[in-house]
């Protein structure tokens, strides 16, 4: 197999991206500016909030922009690998949570052949 899952960014693939929906590129270019522009939160922080999310979103274009991002903006390598660790446990918690409704319908499969 020697195409890769991921395919590296590329022209080619920013320019198709462009000529398919210019509007919405620019929108989005200028979304995003407005999301991590300095504001009530540092551009350290917002960067190691990005790389908390891509880690949960598993996006890995988004891991590997933010990680850089993150460390330009300041942040350690050691925040960077904490920040990865309260994604994971946001992601195991939401698991968990959610088995209260397997338990739920576990109880109400019960009342039913009960």
């Amino acid at each position: 197999m020697d195409q890769a899952m991921f395919p590296s960014s590329s022209a080619d693939i920013a320019r198709k991206r462009r000529e398919l929906a210019p509007k919405q590129l620019e929108a989005f270019r200028a979304f995003s500016a407005a999301v991590f522009a300095e504001g009530e939160l540092d551009a350290r922080t917002k960067q190691l909030i990005a790389v908390a999310v891509a880690h949960v979103t598993q996006c890995p274009y988004c891991i590997r922009g933010h990680t850089d991002g993150a460390l330009k903006a300041g942040a350690s390598e050691a925040q960077i690998m904490e920040a990865i660790w309260v994604a994971a446990e946001m992601r195991a918690g939401g698991a968990f949570a959610h088995s209260a409704l397997a338990i739920d319908q576990m109880h109400a499969h019960g009342r039913a052949s009960g």
